[in-house]
């Protein structure tokens, strides 16, 4: 087994994460439009805005006007899981992501 530790691939691990956790709250959001309206007070509802309004905006700004609203998040929700995977190519062929240390 390889001598691994987190914070030899800070770098990787901690954008990785952040961007897991917004597209993860981004699909959590798509499915909550249809259980609260989108002014409801509700504190776990305005969590999900408060942590995904900017990744919304900015799948906004980048998709075509013909896309209904309801499916921003789940959009923006598929460019951060790209996002991910092409910062993990892009690591892994400069030779700095984590490996497993297979043989």
């Amino acid at each position: 087994m390889a001598n691994y530790s987190f914070w030899a691939f800070w770098y990787f691990h901690i954008p990785n994460y952040v961007a897991a956790l917004v597209m993860y709250t981004l699909i959590g959001r798509f499915f909550l439009t249809f259980v609260y309206p989108p002014d409801a007070t509700n504190y776990i509802w305005r969590g999900f805005r408060f942590l995904t309004d900017w990744a919304v905006a900015a799948t906004h700004f980048l998709t075509p006007a013909y896309v209904l609203p309801l499916f921003l998040p789940l959009i923006g929700a598929f460019w951060l899981f790209v996002l991910r995977h092409v910062y993990y190519v892009v690591l892994a062929n400069a030779g700095a992501a984590p490996t497993l240390g297979l043989p």
